[in-house]
């Protein structure tokens, strides 16, 4: 299992980097070439919602993101730091491993209630999660007062010809 980690710090252009590099490992990992758009895109949204907490809260630390290469699939996991005060973790696969529907939120309750503050940033997060999770087949989202984690997968093609 091959594993790549990247750190940055929470800046917009930092994104695009993050965007690259997802690209091309999961390329390298065997992800099928007409599922690398969604990739890139999946890791977008992911990091600019972690970058968008991370500013909003005034958070100094990094970004994290962590590309594992396995023998029958690819997962991105982007990290935030940011507090989601009284909210249970959250994820849109079932415990059966059934994903949330395609263009609906991943996890509604994954979010902290709005406040008069921030009412904007969180219809904002609800609709990056919305698009993840049309875009990902395979996603889960966890919050809790220490951060946020948004884990998305996609099968490597080695997979798939395997019977």
């Amino acid at each position: 299992m091959a594993t790549v980690e990247l750190l940055f710090s929470a800046l917009p252009e930092h994104v695009r980097t993050a965007r690259l590099v997802a690209a091309a490992v999961a390329r390298r990992a065997g992800v099928d070439e007409a599922v690398l758009d969604e990739v890139r895109l999946a890791v977008g949204e992911a990091c600019s919602r972690a970058v968008s907490l991370h500013r909003s809260h005034e958070i100094d630390g990094p970004v994290k993101v962590v590309l594992t290469e396995d023998e029958k699939k690819f997962s991105i996991e982007v990290a935030d730091d940011a507090p989601h005060p009284g909210v249970m973790a959250a994820t849109a696969a079932a415990a059966s491993g059934s994903a949330a529907p395609a263009g609906s939120p991943a996890s509604p309750a994954s979010t902290a209630p709005a406040t008069p503050d921030d009412s904007g940033a969180d219809s904002e997060d609800d609709m990056g999660l919305a698009v993840i999770s049309g875009l990902v087949d395979d996603v889960e989202v966890t919050a809790s007062e220490t951060g946020g984690l948004i884990r998305m997968s996609w099968p490597t093609t080695s997979s798939s010809v395997t019977p």
